[in-house]
């Protein structure tokens, strides 16, 4: 008698008319979210596949499991991708996402109650960099700099005095709402003054790094961190990584042992301090990301992603927006609507562009006047309309609908007359061809 494979049979249509709705919301929109972009369908298809089904505890040749040839060469090919995308020394791939691959970093280097400094949050910092509510404001004691009032970029004097008044064991570059580069170099001067570590968190212009465009932070920081989405257009994940020229925290020996040192207790703070077994189709998805990011196409993409980010700032400041620092060096933008409309919230503003299908967030911005659920700013970025194909030319006109709906966000008819218009436009940019 044949046996047969037992098969549980469900007819699944709630779910799957959800996910059509979702692919419908993402075809006919204009997506601005920074953080947000469109995987490739190789990175879908990794995405979905069978090595969903396989548990792998542990790291390639050294797993808990039995069965992981296949997966433990996956993983190395990701590995080995990802440090040749940024001329790394060392890097892990498992963190399940970037908040993740920070906390692996906190467990590594620190102890419970250590002082560390991170860019405020409520100037562009991430939840990660010490919010009082997240793992890293509840375990570990977190110091801020902020932006300058009168510039809008990270104030480095002020930084400077924190860290030496106060030497904190792990100074944090890196922000979700900040468009300027980094001066990596000054921060590690300091950080070298007083001992502490240096962490980049490159996450969001990850992409643009890839692709040379910014400052590679893995020369200056000892540890950098990384989503895999946002702008280097991968699959939702984490990564951390280490220098081939490993800055040395603790003193002077060889470099390769220094290396050895810090990544075995980054690879135990992620397996098992931190996380469970490793996702391995989301590995295989960034390893198809990390390879696409290697090609020239990449860094072509990119530098539209660069170039239609300065157009739209220009627009916003034509229109009588202030942009917080005065423009951009990367793929985000953050809009003050105070200078325009001053009785404007992010909130009601972010509620009246979604029902246009202009998609972006509300954020507040560096001396705030209004609340974190309220905010007096709005979070505009590039990757994901870039990856649709639109280019400088579409930027003032994406600029001129965000500015009539926001002239009367209230107007039904005014957002339907929007919307009509994005739909139509939109449509023209094929998304998924599957």
């Amino acid at each position: 008698m044949q046996a047969q494979t037992i098969i549980v049979m469900l007819k699944e249509n709630e779910i799957f008319d959800l996910i059509r709705r979702e692919r419908e919301r993402q075809v006919k929109g204009i997506e601005l979210i920074a953080s947000e972009n469109f995987v490739s369908e190789q990175v879908l298809q990794a995405m979905g596949s069978v090595l969903t089904n396989k548990y792998a505890e542990g790291y390639p040749g050294k797993r808990y499991y039995g069965g992981c040839e296949v997966v433990d060469l996956v993983e190395d090919v990701a590995r080995e991708r990802l440090k040749k995308l940024y001329n790394a020394e060392w890097v892990n791939v498992q963190p399940h996402s970037g908040a993740q691959a920070n906390m692996a970093v906190f467990m590594a280097c620190l102890q419970a109650g250590d002082k560390f400094l991170g860019l405020n949050l409520s100037h562009g910092g991430h939840l990660s960099h010490g919010s009082p509510v997240n793992f890293s404001g509840l375990m570990f004691h977190a110091l801020e700099y902020n932006v300058r009032e009168d510039t809008g970029r990270v104030d480095y004097d002020q930084l400077e005095q924190v860290a030496r008044a106060e030497r904190p064991k792990l100074i944090i570059a890196g922000a979700s709402a900040y468009s300027r580069e980094w001066d990596y170099a000054r921060i590690r001067r300091v950080a070298d003054e007083i001992g502490a570590i240096f962490m980049v968190d490159m996450a969001h212009p990850a992409g643009l790094i890839a692709a040379g465009l910014l400052e590679n932070p893995l020369k200056h920081a000892h540890i950098v961190t990384s989503t895999t989405h946002k702008t280097l257009r991968g699959p939702r994940g984490g990564v951390i990584l280490l220098g081939k020229d490993f800055p040395n925290p603790w003193g002077k020996t060889t470099p390769k042992g220094e290396v050895k040192m810090m990544s075995a207790l980054l690879d135990s703070a992620v397996f098992p301090g931190t996380q469970g077994g490793p996702l391995e189709h989301v590995i295989a998805a960034k390893a198809v990301a990390f390879g696409e990011a290697l090609t020239a196409g990449f860094k072509d993409y990119q530098h539209q992603v660069q170039r239609n980010a300065a157009v739209m700032a220009q627009a916003f400041m034509d229109k009588g927006y202030k942009i917080i620092s005065g423009g951009t060096d990367n793929h985000s933008m953050l809009v003050d609507l105070r200078t325009k409309y001053p009785d404007l919230t992010g909130k009601v503003a972010e509620k009246a562009l979604v029902a246009a299908d202009i998609t972006t967030n509300k954020n507040m911005v560096p001396f705030d006047s209004r609340s974190a659920f309220q905010t007096s700013g709005l979070r505009f970025g590039t990757p994901a309309i870039t990856t649709r194909g639109l280019k400088e030319d579409k930027m003032p006109w994406i600029v001129e609908l965000i500015d009539e709906v926001l002239q009367n966000p209230e107007s039904e008819t005014n957002i339907n007359k929007v919307r009509a218009e994005v739909n139509r436009e939109m449509l023209q940019h094929e998304l998924f061809a599957w």
